[in-house]
C-alpha cells in the first residue's frame, strides 16, 4: 500500500550557529569518554548536514513503567521488534530497577536475553538502553552481558563501522531538584551523583555507551517551576566528567516554556556543554513539547527523546501526562525539512496497537490523523 503521509512541500531548513561562548566560561572535561575519541565518519556527516535528528524511542521502558495493568513479556517482546523496523536507531527497553519501586520492568533481564540472542531484524544497527539506577542494577546487566560477551557491539566497534550485531548502554538518572530526588530515589542530589559514578564506569568497563538523564529540568511537581537552570549545567557537568556519553534533559511534568527552555540551553553552553552531548526529552502535559523542542532545534540540539503513541507518565510525578508522542516528532520534524530516518506510517500502525492492548486512548495526533487519512483514502495531493 502506497504512504498516505502527506506530502508537504518542505523549506529545507538550517537551525542557526549556538553562539560563541568565550574561552573563560567554558569547563573542561575531567575524564575522558569513549565519546571524546571522535568518530571521524561521523564528523563527517555532520559536517555535510545539519538536517539529521536522532530520535530515541523510550516507549518500551518510560512509556510502559507507569502503567498500572500488568503487561505481558510477549507483548514487550513485540513491541520493541516492531519499533526496530521502523528505521529508529536507539530504543529504551528496560530498567534493571527494583520489582518493589517499579513492577512494570520485573522481566528487563528477559528482555535484554532475548536481545542479545535473537537477531531482531532492523534496517538500521540499534542501540538498546537500560536503566541501571545503582550498582545492584549494574551487577544484574553486567552478569548478562558477560554471559553474552561477543553478541553485542562495543564503542569502538561501532566507531569502527561495524553493525551486524545490536548495541547495548546503561542509563541512569539523576534529578534537577532536592525534593525529586528524595522522591525518585530516596537520597539527595549529590549522593545520588556518587552512586552513579559505579554505574557510567561499570558501563565504560564493558566497552559500551553511558547515558544519563536528568529529570524535572524546567519544573518540579514539589518545587514549581523556578528550577535553577545553572544547577541542572553543574548536574550534567558532573555526569559528564564521570564519564557519561549523553546528556538527556527531562520536562518530566511538562511545565517547561520556550523562555525557560532557550534559558536551560543557553546555560549549558555556559558550562561548555556540546549540544551533541545533550538530548531533549519533553512530556506534553500543557501542550509546549514541540514548541520547546523548535526552540532546542534553534539552538543546535539534535537529539531528542519521544514515545510512540505518546506513552508514559511517571509514577513520581503527580498529574504528569505522557511523552511527547514519536509519530508527532516524526512528522514536526519532517514538515520542517529535518531527516528522521523513521517510517511514519509504520510507527502510527505500533501507536494504534499498543495503545489497544494497553487498553488506553492512543495520544498521538498525528498517528490518528495518519491512520484516519489512510481509512479515508486521502491521497498526497488531496492534503
Amino acid at each position: 500500500m502506497a504512504s498516505v503521509r502527506p506530502m508537504i512541500r518542505l523549506a529545507r531548513w538550517r537551525a542557526p550557529t549556538a553562539p560563541v561562548v568565550a574561552p573563560h566560561l567554558l569547563r573542561r572535561r575531567c575524564f575522558a569518554t569513549a565519546s571524546d575519541v571522535r568518530n571521524p565518519a561521523a564528523a563527517a556527516q555532520q559536517q555535510r548536514s545539519d538536517n539529521r535528528v536522532k530520535i530515541v524511542e523510550v516507549g518500551p521502558r518510560d512509556g510502559l513503567q507507569n502503567e498500572k495493568k500488568s503487561i505481558p513479556l510477549a507483548t514487550k517482546i513485540e513491541l520493541i521488534e516492531r519499533l526496530a523496523k521502523t528505521g529508529v536507531s536507539f530504543i529504551e527497553a528496560g530498567s534493571f530497577v527494583s520489582p518493589k519501586w517499579v513492577p512494570q520492568m520485573d522481566n528487563s533481564s528477559e528482555i535484554l536475553e532475548h536481545i542479545l540472542t535473537n537477531k531482531i531484524p532492523s534496517p538500521v544497527t540499534i542501540t538498546y538502553s537500560f536503566l541501571a539506577p545503582n550498582a545492584k542494577g549494574v551487577e544484574n546487566a553486567t552478569s548478562i552481558l558477560q554471559k553474552h560477551a561477543g553478541a553485542y557491539l562495543t564503542q569502538a566497534e561501532s566507531f569502527a563501522g561495524a553493525g551486524d550485531k545490536p548495541a547495548v548502554e546503561l542509563a541512569v538518572f539523576a534529578a534537577a531538584t532536592e525534593s525529586f530526588s528524595k522522591k525518585n530515589l530516596n537520597c539527595d542530589i549529590a549522593t545520588s551523583l556518587e552512586r552513579f559514578k559505579d554505574v557510567i564506569q561499570g558501563a565504560k568497563q564493558l566497552g559500551i555507551r553511558a547515558r544519563a538523564y536528568i529529570s524535572v529540568v524546567l519544573g518540579c511537581p514539589f518545587e514549581g517551576y523556578d528550577v535553577d537552570p545553572h544547577k541542572v549545567a553543574e548536574i550534567a557537568t558532573s555526569l559528564l566528567e564521570m564519564g557519561a556519553d549523553e546528556i538527556s534533559l527531562g520536562d518530566t511534568t511538562g511545565m517547561g516554556t520556550a523562555p525557560r527552555t532557550q534559558e536551560l540551553l543557553r546555560c549549558m553552553t555556559a558550562a561548555g556543554i556540546r549540544n551533541e552531548d545533550i538530548a531533549m526529552h519533553f512530556h506534553d502535559t500543557y501542550g509546549q513539547a514541540l514548541v520547546n523542542t523548535a526552540i532546542s532545534l534553534e539552538r543546535g540540539i539534535r537529539t531528542f527523546d519521544s514515545a510512540v503513541g505518546g506513552l508514559g507518565g511517571c509514577p513520581y510525578s503527580p498529574g504528569a501526562t505522557g511523552n511527547v508522542s514519536t509519530e508527532n516528532m516524526v512528522y514536526f520534524m519532517e514538515s520542517l525539512g529535518m531527516e528522521t530516518g523513521i517510517d511514519l506510517d509504520a510507527m502510527a500502525d505500533i501507536g494504534q496497537w499498543i495503545s489497544g492492548e494497553l487498553g488506553r486512548p492512543n495520544d498521538s495526533v498525528v498517528g490518528k490523523a495518519v491512520l484516519g487519512a489512510r481509512k479515508n483514502g486521502t491521497t498526497a495531493s488531496s492534503v
